[in-house]
């Protein structure tokens, strides 16, 4: 095994954002570690659900379903709206006859 080629390993702080302190071995170069979940808020263990949503990803997940749903209902709206217009055609028809 070559000498100094290999990252140092040392005792790192591991934080949560619940408040949770660990102290774990690691490579990484800095002494602590900030994190936004772990095993004491995670969901799997907790049995509760929390939602974490550091960057908007949700809020934007449910205007772009709202849109599409919106969207789908116009179409079939306008659809609907076609066979109306055909049917009062062929009533025409049929009344010319």
């Amino acid at each position: 095994m070559k000498a100094e080629i290999h990252p140092q390993y040392k005792t790192i702080t591991f934080k949560c954002a619940c408040g949770g302190e660990f102290i774990a071995g690691s490579t990484m170069e800095k002494d602590e570690f900030q994190t936004e979940i772990c095993s004491n808020c995670h969901p799997f263990y907790t049995g509760k659900q929390k939602l974490i949503d550091t960057s908007g990803r949700v809020d934007k997940f449910v205007a772009k379903m709202k849109k599409a749903q919106e969207t789908a209902a116009k179409k079939v709206k306008k659809a609907a709206k076609g066979k109306e217009e055909d049917v009062t055609e062929e009533t025409a028809a049929e009344t010319e006859e």
